[in-house]
C-alpha cells in the first residue's frame, strides 16, 4: 500500500488543493457557515492563517464546519514547513477531530464530506513526511466516505470535487498496482473524475476552486495548453491579495516551462506579514533564477529556502542545484565540490527531484563527467524555463559525435528535440527525439522515456492516433529510471483521452 499511494508523486499539489473548498449553505444545526466561519475561511483560502485563526476562536467549538476549519488551519501550518516536531505535537488532533464530527447529524450531507476532507488533510501532511502507510488508509477511508455521500446525497456538489480528484489520482495508478486499488475496492479512472470535476464547476460557490483544480490536473497529469495558461493568468489576475492562487500559478508555470510568467506572478504576490510564510517560494526562484543563468542571484535564494525550511524533501535538489550554481559559473572544483557533498549527506529521497540530485551525485563521485557535459546541462536547464534561445545557442556549435558515452549523446538528442518542440517546430523535432529514444532503449534511460512521451503529444497533436498510442505505451514500457512515476502517469492520461 506504502508504494502504491507513492506512484503519483506529481499528484500531490492536486491532492493539496482538493481541500480547500466548502459552500455557504448548510443543512443541519450541526454544521452551519456563520458569518464569522465565511470570514475565516476566506483567510484561510488566501493562506492569511493567523487572521483565520482568530476568526475561529469566536466561533462554537461542536460546530461541524468550525471542526472541519481548525483542521484545515492545521493542515496548511504542517505542509508550508513540513516541520516534523510540529507535526509530532499536532497529529493526535486528527483522531479527536474525527471522534467529534462522529457524534454530528448523521443525516447530514455534510459528515462524511467533511470527515473525507479531515482525513485527506492528514493524508496530505504525512505523505510530504514520508509516512505513506498511515497516509494510504486516510486516503482509503476518506474514498469510501465520499463514495457513500454520493449514493446518498448524489446531487451535493463538495461530494464530487473532492470524489472526482481521487478518481483521477486512481485512474493514474500504474497498472501494476492496479490489482491492488481493486483489492481496496478503489475504483476509478480519469476521465471520470474530469467530469466530476466540471459538475462541480456549473456551481458559481465552487467555481474558481474547481476550475484550480482542474487545471492542475491538466498541468500534472494531462497536457498544459496555451488556453489553459491563459484561464490560469485570468484566476491569478483577479485574485490579487491571494497567495495560494499565485503559489500555484508559479507553481504550474514553471512545471510547463514558462518559468518566466511563474516570475510575474512570484513578484506579485503579497508578501505583508498577514500571510503564512512559504520557505518553498525560494525554492522556485532559485530554479528560476539558475534557468536565466543569473547564478549569484540563484545561490542567495537557495541559501535563504536553506535557512527558513525546516523539512527533509528537497534539500538534495537544493544542494545539487547550488553546486550548479558554482560549476556552471565555471569556480573552482573546491566552491562547488562541497555541496555536491551534501547531496549525499543530507535530506531523503520521497520526491523525485530529490532522487535525481542523490543519482547525480553519486555519478558524479564514482565517474566524473566528461568536459562536454556541462554545455547539456546548460542547455538542459535554460530549455526547462522556456528559455529556448539561450538552449538553442548552447547545444548550436555541437553535434552528437562530440560527446564520448551513448547517455551523453541520448540526452543531446533529447534536449535538441525538446527544445524544437518548445519552439513549436514539431518536424524539427522529430528526429531528435527518435534518436534519444533509439539510443536510450539498450539501457532503459529516462530520456527514452520522456522522448516517447513528447513524440506521443506530437502526433496527438497532428490526430495521428495510431502512432501516439504507440508512443505511449512505448513510454510506459520503460522499466526503471528516476522519472518513471510522473512520466508514466501522463503516459496513461493520454492514452485515456485518445
Amino acid at each position: 500500500m506504502k508504494r502504491f499511494l507513492a506512484t503519483a508523486p506529481g499528484l500531490r499539489p492536486v491532492f493539496l488543493f482538493i481541500l480547500l473548498s466548502i459552500p455557504v449553505l448548510t443543512h443541519a444545526q450541526d454544521f452551519v457557515w456563520t458569518p464569522g466561519l465565511q470570514r475565516a475561511y476566506a483567510d484561510l483560502q488566501k493562506l492569511r492563517v493567523q487572521s483565520g485563526k482568530q476568526q475561529l476562536e469566536l466561533e462554537s467549538a461542536a460546530n461541524g464546519i468550525r471542526i472541519f476549519l481548525d483542521d484545515y488551519a492545521d493542515m496548511l501550518t504542517l505542509v508550508s514547513s513540513d516541520d516534523e516536531q510540529a507535526f509530532a505535537s499536532l497529529d493526535d488532533r486528527e483522531d479527536d477531530r474525527l471522534d467529534a464530527l462522529k457524534k454530528l447529524d448523521d443525516t447530514s450531507p455534510w459528515k462524511r464530506v467533511i470527515q473525507a476532507e479531515v482525513r485527506l488533510h492528514w493524508a496530505f501532511v504525512k505523505l510530504k513526511l514520508g509516512k505513506e502507510m498511515s497516509a494510504s488508509w486516510d486516503v482509503i477511508r476518506a474514498y469510501k466516505l465520499l463514495t457513500e455521500n454520493q449514493k446518498r446525497f448524489p446531487t451535493f456538489l463538495p461530494t464530487y470535487k473532492s470524489l472526482g480528484t481521487l478518481h483521477i489520482m486512481i485512474g493514474s495508478v500504474p497498472d501494476n498496482y492496479v490489482w491492488v486499488a481493486n483489492l481496496l475496492g478503489l475504483h476509478g479512472n480519469i476521465r471520470q473524475g474530469q467530469q466530476e470535476l466540471q459538475r462541480a464547476q456549473q456551481d458559481p460557490l465552487f467555481q474558481l476552486e474547481a476550475r484550480l483544480i482542474d487545471l492542475m490536473v491538466r498541468a500534472y497529469v494531462l497536457k498544459f495548453t496555451d488556453a489553459d495558461g491563459q484561464t490560469l493568468q485570468r484566476l491569478v489576475s483577479e485574485h490579487p491579495d491571494n497567495l495560494l492562487l499565485h503559489f500555484f500559478g508559479a507553481t504550474i508555470e514553471q512545471k510547463n516551462g514558462h518559468s518566466e510568467q511563474a516570475l510575474t506572478y512570484l513578484k506579485s504576490r503579497p508578501t505583508d506579514k498577514t500571510y503564512i510564510q512559504l520557505p518553498i517560494i525560494e525554492n522556485i526562484l532559485g530554479d528560476i533564477f539558475l534557468q536565466k543563468s543569473q547564478y549569484t542571484i540563484s545561490a542567495v535564494h537557495f541559501q535563504q529556502f536553506l535557512t527558513s525550511y525546516k523539512g527533509q524533501n528537497y534539500i538534495k535538489d537544493t544542494y545539487y542545484k547550488l553546486f550548479l550554481c558554482h560549476w556552471l559559473a565555471n569556480e573552482s572544483d573546491a566552491k562547488s565540490r562541497p555541496f555536491l557533498q551534501q547531496v549525499i549527506q543530507r535530506g531523503r529521497t520521497n520526491v523525485e527531484s530529490d532522487k535525481a540530485a542523490q543519482k547525480f551525485a553519486e555519478a558524479y563521485f564514482k565517474k566524473g563527467v566528461s568536459p562536454n557535459y556541462k554545455v547539456l546541462m546548460r542547455a538542459r536547464i535554460a530549455s526547462d524555463g522556456g528559455f529556448t534561445d539561450s538552449a538553442l545557442a548552447y547545444l548550436r556549435p555541437y553535434a552528437e559525435v562530440k560527446f564520448s558515452i551513448s547517455a551523453e549523446k541520448a540526452e543531446y538528442n533529447y534536449r535538441m528535440g525538446r527544445i524544437y518542440q518548445r519552439r513549436d517546430e514539431p518536424d524539427a523535432a522529430i528526429p531528435y527525439l527518435n534518436r534519444a529514444l533509439a539510443l536510450s532503449e539498450p539501457e532503459q534511460l529516462s530520456f527514452g522515456a520522456t522522448a516517447a512521451l513528447q513524440l506521443g503529444y506530437i502526433y496527438q497533436q497532428k490526430n495521428d492516433r495510431t502512432r501516439a498510442r504507440s508512443f505511449f505505451q512505448k513510454a510506459l514500457s520503460f522499466k526503471r529510471h528516476e522519472y518513471k512515476n510522473s512520466v508514466d502517469n501522463k503516459a496513461r492520461a493520454a492514452l485515456s483521452s485518445l
